[in-house]
């Protein structure tokens, strides 16, 4: 896949490409009508200001669904391992830079 045309992101720790265009979403979901059916629908009516994000989740494979849920469900039972803070990543700054 093209660089410009598809993102990173890890699923089960490994890094995995996926598309970065409604074309390559498209394509992706060529194989299984219904759900780019459903694609097509949803991506029509996206504002522009969400299409990205919109991408995205129809973009991850299933199996990164598999791991988005259970890292939800862990989480609302109150398991934070993993978590890092945001006041202990590099450059987290509250007030931000526009502050006085």
């Amino acid at each position: 896949m093209d660089e410009k045309a598809t993102w990173t992101t890890l699923i089960d720790g490994q890094e995995v490409r996926i598309p970065a265009t409604i074309d390559g979403v498209r394509q992706a979901l060529a194989d299984d009508p219904a759900r780019l059916a459903e694609f097509e629908a949803e991506i029509g009516r996206t504002p522009a200001a969400r299409l990205a994000q919109t991408l995205a989740m129809w973009a991850l494979p299933a199996g990164a669904w598999a791991e988005i849920d259970a890292t939800m469900e862990r989480l609302a039972a109150g398991d934070f391992s993993g978590c890092t803070p945001m006041e202990d990543l590099p450059g987290y700054d509250p007030a931000g830079e526009d502050a006085a």
